[in-house]
C-alpha cells in the first residue's frame, strides 16, 4: 500500500506505471499525458500544499492508474 507521508512504496508506483503503459495503445502518448498532468499538478501545488513530499510525477501516475482501475472516480 502507498504511504501518504514521507515514504513511498517504489514497487507499488512502478507497478502502477507499468499498468498505465500496458493499458495504453501508445507508450509515447501515455508518457506525454503523465508529464502534462504532472506539469499541471506542479502549478496547482503552489496554491494547494497537500503533500509537499510527493513529486508531481508520482501523484500523476497514482491518479491516472486509479482512474484506469476505478472508472467510478471519474464520474459520469
Amino acid at each position: 500500500m502507498l504511504h501518504r507521508r514521507y515514504q513511498f512504496d517504489s514497487s507499488q508506483i512502478m507497478h502502477r506505471a507499468e499498468e498505465l503503459v500496458t493499458a495504453a495503445s501508445n507508450r509515447y502518448r501515455i508518457t506525454v499525458q503523465v508529464a502534462n498532468r504532472a506539469k499541471r499538478r506542479r502549478y496547482e501545488d503552489f496554491e494547494n500544499l497537500d503533500d509537499p513530499m510527493m513529486k508531481p510525477v508520482l501523484r500523476a501516475i497514482i491518479e491516472m492508474s486509479d482512474e484506469l482501475t476505478q472508472p467510478e472516480i471519474i464520474g459520469d
